[in-house]
């Protein structure tokens, strides 16, 4: 994470429910917030196959799947476990402060 990392509220923390994502908007760019695992992801919720909301997908394994195709993608990396999809999508550092989810939109290295 660089210093210039900028985190904003995306939702409450009481907002998530376990392994159900929930799509927000960060400054225009679409964010799938997914709780699993004890833990918070941001992604992005745009498919880098199908271009479908990644948000109205499953979540598993800390994965999240695409309904339309079923290609999964790993929550912490972006990276595809499988085919259609070969690009991974973006994911973004998240902070929890209180009830706040935050999350910066400059992405991890």
């Amino acid at each position: 994470m660089t210093a210039s990392s900028t985190f904003v509220r995306a939702c409450g923390l009481s907002e998530l429910e376990e392994d159900t994502p929930k799509r927000v908007e960060l400054d225009g760019t679409p964010v799938s917030v997914v709780k699993t695992e004890g833990e918070v992801f941001a992604i992005n919720d745009i498919c880098s196959h199908a271009n479908v909301s990644l948000s109205e997908g499953e979540v598993e394994d800390c994965q999240i799947e695409c309904w339309l195709h079923g290609s999964a993608f790993d929550l912490r990396t972006g990276k595809p476990s499988g085919l259609p999809a070969t690009r991974p999508v973006p994911v973004y550092p998240v902070k929890i402060e209180g009830d706040d989810v935050l999350v910066s939109l400059t992405q991890e290295s």
